[in-house]
């Protein structure tokens, strides 16, 4: 690698990219840097680390909150807005890495690498984000649900780049719920993750979004045990026919890190104890 710019502005960013299109774009870095002893490194980067434009941490009207795209992990685990908002987006950001990734390493660089193990993902599909998309040709929204497309492909246009996520307000009294499986509690890269926002009221489940991650090419949402779970108690048959409605929508991936069917049996169960959790 030859080339290297620290573009103070995203405008700036943006013109970069355009006259340098090979050049990816450098958030923390922390991936980057994983495969550069494995692959030929890019001619150059273009490093949007610290720009003031692409962080912090802001309330918006009706409960949302935005997070610039290069906050990194520990400013949202430090965050008592975060905290209260997604609360699950904390205990993710609190499984990756050590103290040093999660002081280097940022949301937006999690969802521009698109790894399906990449630990926000499943969280931001729960959550219902929305990633602001910027480009020379103008900004454009769009729900990170809608975002991958296979394994680390995605909507993103070559010449965009991600300048914030919004996380809407969850329905009141929802819970909030997320586990990460792997080979131990600390600085491991995840077997199965699953993340869920539940509303109960009057005894039933009126709402539900679960994101799952590390068990197919790219996190999805299960949109099938959501279904089966809606207008039911949160008690045992009910979490019975979530692993039920799992084991027909899922086709999990065997890897270097898992099998099929240890991701199968490990997903469901966490699905059950999702449900049963808000009893």
């Amino acid at each position: 690698m030859t080339g290297y710019l620290r573009p103070a502005t995203v405008d700036e960013a943006l013109a970069a990219r355009i006259a340098h299109p090979a050049w990816p774009y450098l958030c923390g870095g922390t991936d980057l840097m994983v495969n550069a002893g494995q692959k030929a490194g890019p001619p150059g980067v273009i490093d949007l680390w610290a720009m003031p434009e692409l962080c912090g941490i802001t309330e918006l009207g009706g409960g949302a909150v935005r997070i610039g795209a290069a906050t990194p992990w520990l400013e949202m685990i430090e965050s008592d807005l975060v905290a209260a908002r997604a609360p699950i987006l904390v205990a993710a950001a609190r499984e990756i890495g050590a103290l040093q990734i999660q002081a280097r390493g940022t949301l937006g660089g999690n969802i521009g690498t698109s790894s399906p193990v990449g630990d926000s993902l499943p969280v931001l599909l729960a959550l219902d984000a929305q990633l602001e998309l910027r480009s020379v040709r103008g900004g454009r929204a769009v729900p990170y649900a809608g975002y991958c497309t296979g394994y680390r492909k995605t909507v993103l246009a070559p010449d965009e780049l991600i300048t914030a996520i919004t996380i809407p307000s969850s329905p009141t009294g929802s819970k909030q719920l997320w586990r990460k499986v792997g080979t131990r509690r600390a600085q491991s890269i995840s077997k199965v993750m699953a993340a869920a926002v539940l509303c109960v009221e009057g005894g039933r489940i009126r709402q539900a979004r679960i994101g799952l991650g590390a068990v197919a090419d790219r996190p999805i949402r299960a949109v099938n045990v959501e279904a089966a779970i809606l207008d039911r108690a949160p008690n045992a048959a009910t979490a019975d026919a979530a692993a039920a409605a799992l084991a027909v929508e899922l086709k999990p991936i065997t890897d270097v890190r898992s099998t099929a069917a240890y991701r199968m049996d490990t997903i469901q169960h966490v699905i059950r104890r999702f449900v049963l959790s808000i009893t």
